[in-house]
């Protein structure tokens, strides 16, 4: 009798622990399931600052579809071939569980998958593809729960619109539009079945890619259809033979934003905490400082292999431009073949060769008060400790002007520069702009860095200069407003003080000399810009380099762009260095009708920097005594004029073996020396003088004048 009275009580505490059990997985379900995840909401959208229309707001390319305006046969031919006891079951399917791990004991290994339709989309919209235990568990909760809350056709037609087609495609109506060309309810049964037969294995079974292994795929849909009584062996045999014909449609506009999307994406959450879902299927009208001209023109320019002297076709890049006076971004390109949630090289850092160079070395150095951009610096072979720089090339003078150092891209001069302001000193103004380097060796002032700098940080950096010494926060999203047309977010210009607007326009100028005569000044640009050049090489490899730079502006924008390798290594580095980056930079600014009409203005109550003075050698030098009526005996000393009239001369006279100077000409070949004493002539030589570096040059013969 007790016997009996066990096993009736574990009868009942089976039954009341299933009940338990059901009741959590309802509970849990419930509590799991994000409605609004499931829903398909208007789409967002993105326009310009004068409402016009840019993209659809995604980085998925979704066109949402009713399954009332898909052909039979396309739900169908899913069913087949995902989950054929789909309308048996409810959420999970105990049966089909049971004979996937009866194959795989018989395999010994894991070949048949045994999720059903219903399982899938929960873990495409709620779940990631870690595989654990508890993933499962959430897995097969959530189904149940989505088949009691919506029905089979619900259910069906959310998970066509969410699924993965590859190709950076997702949900049917994308799918049938990049692979067919087609809207969904133009689709032929072979082509429904060419869609279904991708979801196993997008890539393997890309029929782009793998023609053979598709139509295989596909076939084994199509005989799926006739087992599971969708379609009639008639018709099985009248399509298995059909071929494969596409008609590749790339979303060309889509693709063009990419980048720019997946930033207004990316800054949406962190800076708004706008969720993912939230901001791409609210109809939100999403506000952003985008130059469309300047997007899609950059997106073209980088498909062409031309412009980047990889070793194969393989060498990446990057573009990103600023308004100069807000910050806002106006262009970006995240790699030449970016595909929507891809690897954003305006956001990974390089190093940023010589283009650190203004922002560390020379803007702290003019902040000290004790140099100007005429200040003589050493410009010959030395050692810094263990450490000893080199120039491109070896080439090196005794000396060179701030001015110059740049123009050329002196590395001596740059590293002894750093040397004497302080490296703490100097990382305290990229401090202020938020831009946080660990370093502290003196290769870092020819930007050898641990981990390098972005193409966006470069820009931040250069904005200093174009905007009076502050530093821009670059944004990319200006406004939000919701479904109802009321703004709920809103950007403000943050600036932040990093160089007074003395060293900003000292430094502009300066850059402006090394487009107009330096480093960068290959390629047509009419109009004012301003920029510097960087190269990083590969040690051991005298023609191979890694990363190649021009960081640039305008009156009205900051941009940069970067090429380089993703990974450099033996067979894959730059053939050549930053005349590229400076080319292609002008060409984007150029086709996109960005050449300035307007010229730097020097701010208010500041010292201009004239042109530098290239002292002209002393040539053709006479002299000779004159009789004047005023000054009687004149000693009259030529030379060739100086092409510049600024340049000056230093007179010397010489009597008794000792040197006087006697005056200074400006701008002239000529000098006279009168009341000159006719018993006793004395020598002279001409010394030309620049007055911006306090500098003589080279002096003249010693003359004695004939009578």
């Amino acid at each position: 009798m007790k016997k009996w009275s066990y096993i009736a009580l574990g009868i009942i505490g089976v039954f009341l622990i299933g009940f338990i059990g059901y009741l959590v997985i309802i509970f849990l379900g419930n509590y799991v399931i994000d409605k609004d995840k499931l829903v398909i909401h208007s789409t967002s959208q993105m326009v310009d600052a004068n409402g016009k229309f840019i993209s659809r707001l995604y980085n998925e390319n979704h066109v949402i579809v009713s399954i009332d305006d898909m052909p039979s046969y396309v739900p169908n031919a899913f069913v087949s071939i995902e989950d054929e006891r789909f309308y048996k079951h409810h959420g999970i399917d105990i049966k089909g569980i049971s004979r996937a791990i009866l194959h795989d004991l018989m395999a010994g290994r894991k070949v048949e998958g045994a999720s059903t339709i219903t399982q899938q989309l929960a873990k495409n919209v709620f779940l990631t593809n870690e595989k654990t235990l508890l993933r499962k568990t959430k897995e097969i909760i959530i189904a149940i729960n989505l088949e009691r809350t919506y029905t089979k056709k619900q259910i069906l037609e959310m998970y066509l619109n969410q699924v993965y087609f590859g190709h950076g495609v997702y949900g049917i109506g994308g799918a049938a539009k990049y692979y067919f060309g087609k809207e969904v309810s133009q689709l032929t049964l072979e082509e429904g079945a060419n869609l279904a037969a991708l979801l196993k294995a997008p890539t393997y079974y890309d029929p782009v890619t793998h023609p053979t292994d598709s139509k295989k795929r596909r076939n084994l849909v199509l005989y799926t259809m006739v087992k599971n009584g969708y379609i009639t062996q008639a018709e099985y045999n009248s399509h298995i033979t059909t071929p494969i014909v596409l008609h590749i449609t790339q979303q060309k506009l889509e693709n063009g934003f990419a980048t720019y999307i997946d930033m207004v994406i990316s800054e949406a959450e962190k800076k708004y905490n706008l969720s993912y879902d939230e901001l791409l299927s609210g109809g939100y009208k999403v506000v952003v400082p985008i130059d469309k001209r300047t997007q899609l023109v950059a997106y073209e320019l980088f498909k062409n292999g031309n412009y980047f002297p990889g070793t194969d076709a393989g060498a990446e890049g990057a573009f990103v431009l600023i308004n100069a006076k807000t910050g806002g971004i106006e262009a970006a390109i995240g790699g030449r073949n970016y595909f929507f949630r891809g690897i954003n090289r305006v956001h990974v850092k390089r190093q940023p060769g010589s283009t650190i160079k203004p922002i560390l070395d020379y803007g702290p150095a003019l902040e000290t008060g004790k140099y100007t951009p005429y200040s003589i610096l050493p410009n010959e072979p030395m050692s810094f400790g263990n450490y000893t720089p080199k120039n491109f090339n070896d080439e090196y003078s005794k000396n060179i002007t701030m001015y110059d150092a740049i123009l050329q891209s002196a590395n001596i001069p740059a590293v002894w520069i750093l040397n004497q302001i302080g490296i703490n000193y100097a990382k305290g103004f990229l401090d202020k702009m938020d831009i946080h380097i660990p370093d502290q060796g003196l290769s870092m002032a020819l930007g050898g860095l641990q981990k390098g700098m972005t193409p966006l940080e470069l820009v931040k950096g250069f904005s200093t200069f174009d905007h009076d010494g502050d530093a821009l926060t670059p944004y990319v999203i200006s406004a939000i407003y919701n479904s109802n047309n009321e703004l709920v977010h809103e950007a403000k210009v943050e600036e932040k003080k990093v160089y007074s607007p003395q060293t900003a326009w000292y430094m502009t100028k300066m850059l402006k000399g090394v487009v107009d005569s330096g480093t960068a000044s290959r390629g047509a640009f009419y109009g004012d810009l301003a920029g510097k050049t960087g190269t990083t090489n590969i040690p051991g490899h005298p023609e191979g380099n890694k990363d190649a730079w021009f960081v640039g502006y305008t009156p009205e924008v900051v941009g940069a762009v970067w090429m380089g390798y993703d990974k450099t290594d033996a067979t894959h580095f730059l053939r050549n260095g930053s005349t590229y980056p400076t080319v292609l930079f002008k060409k984007i600014l150029r086709d996109a009708g960005r050449e300035p009409t307007t010229r730097f203005k020097k701010p208010k109550n500041i010292i201009d920097l004239a042109s530098p003075i290239n002292m002209s050698p002393i040539a053709n030098v006479t002299s000779r005594v004159s009789f004047t009526p005023f000054g009687l005996f004149t000693v009259i000393i030529n030379w060739t004029p100086p092409s510049d009239k600024r340049q000056q001369y230093h007179i010397y006279r010489v009597s008794n073996g000792k040197a006087q100077l006697i005056d200074t000409v400006t701008g002239t070949g000529e000098y006279r020396d009168t009341f000159v004493n006719i018993f006793k002539v004395p020598s002279y030589y001409v010394v030309p003088y620049n007055p911006q570096t306090n500098q003589e040059g080279d002096r003249s013969i010693l003359l004695k004048p004939s009578i």
